[in-house]
This record gives structure tokens, sequence and C-alpha cells, in this order.
């Protein structure tokens, strides 16, 4: 049987030039303007607080915009993802941008054994990582693995009751699974979630959702306190084409009733010092 992995980083790997190029990862921007950070750290910020001096890990980073924001925020930051060419092109923004910084090509799973154990301050996980994650709980238990005592986790994350949805005629339309399923649903779908005109030739993932009670649950039971749960009527993309309209700072909502869907969360949890 083929790897889920396999199957996900094919298609992650065939993504990344497009990314680079779209104007929806702002890769100009942070070239030209030495203060700019990407929209998903700005919109957090206030929730955020200080992370200056606090060496932190993004899991998931992908081509590393985020990861270099919150360098730009003065973290130390290390970013790890899968996907080799995501990382050498992180690597690559960072050099460019002067910024030092540590990134890993390995699986989320796998990010203490290469990163080190108790050796963060904080773990930071932006949109759209979950849901290439089949086991929630064993997440939860690297996130811990990672952290130092008094270190945190912040997520932001689509919301699971949007990962449900599919765009209908007028209004979205309850078609997925809200909760963690042994299998995955397997997509096959040839575009992306930015402006691109590529056309890509590796079209198939494999996806799980995971609802909110299991993953406070998994972040409890993997030894850390949950501190807070933010939900957003918002997200940071055309989630539902169609149905949304999208605001000044590039975030997206149901263009008729937006208070009626929760689009993301951003989560937070710490883990006890000594």
């Amino acid at each position: 049987m083929t790897d889920y992995r396999d199957v996900n980083r094919a298609n992650w790997d065939e993504r990344v030039p497009a990314h680079v190029a779209s104007p929806g990862y702002h890769v100009r921007q942070f070239l030209s303007d030495s203060s700019y950070l990407s929209e998903v750290v700005r919109f957090d910020r206030s929730r955020l607080g200080q992370v200056s001096g606090l060496r932190g890990v993004h899991l998931q980073c992908h081509i590393g915009t985020d990861t270099v924001s919150l360098a730009r925020l003065g973290a130390r930051m290390t970013g790890l993802d899968f996907s080799e060419p995501a990382i050498e092109h992180a690597r690559s923004l960072a050099e460019r941008l002067g910024l030092s910084m540590e990134f890993q090509v390995a699986d989320a799973y796998d990010a203490v054994e290469v990163l080190g154990a108790a050796a963060y301050d904080f773990v930071y996980t932006g949109i759209g990582a979950l849901c290439w994650l089949p086991d929630i709980r064993r997440w939860a238990e690297v996130v811990s693995g990672l952290l130092k005592p008094g270190g945190r986790l912040f997520i932001r994350e689509g919301h699971p009751m949007l990962w449900t949805l599919g765009a209908g005629a007028e209004v979205p339309e309850v078609r997925y699974p809200y909760f963690e399923t042994a299998e995955p649903l397997v997509w096959d779908e040839g575009g992306t979630y930015v402006q691109t005109e590529v056309e890509f030739s590796t079209t198939v993932t494999h996806e799980w959702n995971h609802g909110l009670g299991e993953i406070i649950t998994a972040v409890q039971q993997a030894g850390m306190v949950f501190d807070s749960l933010t939900e957003h009527d918002s997200a940071p993309w055309d989630a539902l084409p169609g149905l949304m309209t999208e605001d000044a700072d590039g975030e997206w909502r149901l263009t008729v009733n937006p208070h009626h869907l929760a689009a993301t969360y951003t989560l937070q949890a710490h883990k006890p010092g000594h």
C-alpha cells in the first residue's frame, strides 16, 4: 500500500514553485520590505505576544513565510517540513533576508528525534497543517516532547467545521466527517489555494479532519495545559469559492451571514514548568 506521506509529499513538492511565484505568498513583499510579516502571523499578532529572544519551532512550515515572519519578530526560529523543495526555498528566503535560521527536512511525527527533546520555548503551527496528519494524539505528543517546561503551543488552523463543508449552489453543505477517521479522505484536485496558472500533474492527496474536542483532549493527554481557544469567522484563503468575500486584510468570510460559520481558530496551551 502506498504511504500517505509519499502521496502527499509528491503533491506538495510540485506546488512549491507555483507557491513561491504566486502573489498569495507575498515573497516579493518580504524581499522589498524589511518589516513585512505574513498575513497569518499579523492576524494573531496581539495573541502571539512577545516572542523576541525565544527559541521557536514551526512545524509543517512549507516555504517558510510564517517562519521568517516570527524571526522578524525576534524569535530564534527553526522550521521543519517533509518537502525538500519547500525547505530549500525556505532556506534561500531566510538567507536573502539576512536571517540566521535552521530548517530541517523531516516528517512532523519525527520532529523530536530530528530536533531534540525539550528544546523549544514555543511550537508554532499555521493554517492547513493538521489535516495532513492521521493521528492528532501522536501530533500532540510530538509538540509536548519538543517543548521545554513552561513552553507553549500556538496554533491557528482551519476550523474542523469548515473542513466538513462543500460549496453548494447558494449555501455551504455538510459533506465530510467532522471527527478523525481511520481512513483518509482521498482527493484528486488539480488546483491549489493561491492564485496560479500552473497545471499540476500530481493531484491526489490524503487528508483527515480532527474535531476541536479531539484536539483539546489530545493536548491535555500529552501533558500540556489548555489555555485558550478563539474561533474566527474568517480564513486567510477563499475556502468556499463563490460563497466568500475578501476583506482589506486578506481574510475571507461568508458573503451571506458570515457569523454563521467558524472558519478558523487560534488555540494556545503550555507545558507545565518545574
